[in-house]
C-alpha cells in the first residue's frame, strides 16, 4: 500500500508520496470537467461485450438531421429523444471517488476491460464502453463501466480507456446496447382495450404450389372489458389477455430496410411485384399469391380497434445474420414481421369509435410501416400466435 516506505537510490528512506506522486493524487476530482452540459452530446456509443459469442457489439445513437437515428442499425429513427439527454446526464459530473487499483493485473477483477481491446486474453472481465461525443465529432467522455462495487449501493468500477487506473464511482448509469431498450414500447399504438376483434390466421405454407396446410381460425371478440371466443363457451381468457397486453406493448427487437421501391409503392398502399420485390420477400418469409394476397410463411393476425383500424401482422421466416447477437440455439429464434393498418369508416362507425382520430392514425403508422421489416423476439412471436387448443382450456376462467 501506499504507507510502505521505499528505500531511495541513495539508499535513504523516504516517503513515497514525496518520491512519487500517490495513488490517491487524484481522487475525487471530476473525470471530465470540461463535459457540462447532456445537451451538447449528438453521438452515443455503446459497446457491450457479449461473452456467449465473443463478440463486442458497438451500438451507436447519433443526433442526424434534426433527429435522434440509431446509426448502427440502418439510420432507424428513435423517437425518444429524451432518453439521449438522460443518458447523456447520468454520465456528466461524474466523480473518481475512490480509487480502488493502479494495476492492469486488476481489470478484469473489477470487469473494466476495454471490450472493443483485442490483445486482452480470455473473454471474462470486459466491461461495457460508453462514448459521448458532441456535434464536431470531438470526445466529451469515454468511460469503461465495470462490475458494481461490493458492498456499496449505487457504485460501480469504471475506468477511463488506455487508463491504468480503476475507481469506484458513484452512478446509475448503465446505458443499454440493446435495440430494443431505445426504441418506444408501443410500435403498434393499439390500447388493449380499444380492441374489439382479433382473428388469428395459423397456418403454414406449402411453397411450391402456394397452398395453404394446416390452416386454423380463431377469433377472438372484446366488449367492455369481457373477451368471447367465437364457436366456444368456456375458454382460458389468461393467453387472450397476454395477446392483448403484447399488442398493446410491442417492442421490436430489431429491424431491416425494404427495399427503396417497395417502401415507395408501400406509402402509394400498393406493392408492385418486381423481381426485387418478390426476392426481398421470399428471402424474409413472405409470398404474393397470385390473386394478390400477401402470404406469411407462420401465418398472421387481424387486429380490429375501436377507431375503425384493421392492422395485419403477418410473420416471417426466422432472422438470421450479422447484427443478432447470441446464436439462435441460445435464445428464441427472432422472427420477421410485416406490418400494415388500413382505416374503415364503417368498422368505426359500428364500434362508435373517434373516426377522424382513426384515420389519421392509420396514415401515420403506414407511413412508418413502409421502410421496415421488423424483427419481433420469439417471445413476442408465440404470445401472439394463439392456437385454438392454446385457448380452449375446459372450463378455463
Amino acid at each position: 500500500g501506499p504507507a510502505r516506505r521505499r528505500r531511495g537510490h541513495q539508499g535513504a528512506l523516504v516517503q513515497p508520496e514525496r518520491a512519487t506522486p500517490g495513488i490517491f493524487s487524484d481522487q475525487g476530482e471530476l473525470f471530465y470537467p470540461k463535459f457540462t452540459d447532456p445537451q451538447a452530446v449528438k453521438t452515443i456509443e455503446v459497446v457491450d461485450y457479449d461473452e456467449a459469442t465473443a463478440t463486442a457489439r458497438p451500438f451507436k445513437v447519433e443526433f442526424q438531421r434534426g433527429r435522434w437515428v440509431i446509426s448502427s442499425q440502418y439510420n432507424y429513427p428513435v423517437e425518444a429523444g429524451e432518453q439521449m439527454v438522460k443518458t447523456a446526464a447520468a454520465l456528466v459530473d461524474l466523480h473518481k471517488d475512490l480509487v480502488r487499483s493502479d494495476s492492469v493485473q486488476d481489470h478484469a477483477r473489477y470487469g473494466v476491460i476495454d471490450p472493443l481491446d483485442q490483445r486482452a486474453a480470455g473473454l471474462a472481465g470486459r466491461g461495457k464502453r460508453v462514448t459521448l461525443r458532441d456535434a464536431r465529432q470531438e470526445v466529451v467522455a469515454d468511460y469503461i463501466l465495470g462490475k458494481p462495487v461490493e458492498g456499496k449501493s449505487g457504485h460501480r468500477y469504471v475506468r477511463v480507456p488506455g487508463g491504468k487506473r480503476t475507481y469506484a464511482v458513484k452512478t446509475e448509469a448503465d446505458p443499454s446496447a440493446r435495440f430494443a431498450d431505445w426504441v418506444d414500447a408501443g410500435l403498434l399504438r393499439i390500447a388493449s382495450g380499444s380492441i374489439r376483434r382479433v382473428t388469428v390466421n395459423n397456418y403454414s405454407i406449402d411453397e411450391t404450389v402456394g397452398r395453404l396446410l394446416n390452416a386454423e381460425t380463431v377469433v377472438l371478440t372484446q366488449q367492455k372489458d369481457q373477451w368471447k371466443l367465437e364457436g366456444a363457451e368456456k375458454f382460458s381468457v389468461a393467453p387472450v389477455k397476454t395477446l392483448a397486453a403484447t399488442l398493446d406493448g410491442l417492442k421490436i427487437a430489431d429491424v431491416r430496410p425494404k427495399p427503396p421501391q417497395m417502401a415507395e409503392d408501400l406509402k402509394q398502399g400498393q406493392v408492385r411485384l418486381s423481381f426485387e420485390t418478390a426476392t426481398a420477400l421470399r428471402q424474409r418469409g413472405f409470398f404474393l399469391a397470385p390473386n394478390g394476397r400477401l402470404l406469411a410463411k407462420e401465418g398472421e393476425v387481424v387486429v380490429e380497434t375501436a377507431d375503425g383500424l384493421v392492422y395485419s401482422l403477418r410473420f416471417g421466416e426466422v432472422v438470421t445474420g450479422a447484427g443478432e447477437g447470441k446464436p439462435a440455439a441460445a435464445r428464441g429464434e427472432n422472427r420477421y414481421l410485416w406490418a400494415t393498418v388500413n382505416f374503415d369508416a364503417a368498422r368505426a362507425a359500428k364500434y362508435g369509435g373517434d373516426a377522424a382520430a382513426g384515420e389519421r392514425r392509420a396514415r401515420d403508422l403506414n407511413a412508418r410501416f413502409a421502410d421496415w421489416f421488423y424483427v419481433l423476439s420469439d417471445a413476442d412471436f408465440q404470445k401472439l400466435r394463439l392456437r385454438r387448443k392454446d385457448v380452449l382450456a375446459a372450463g378455463g376462467k
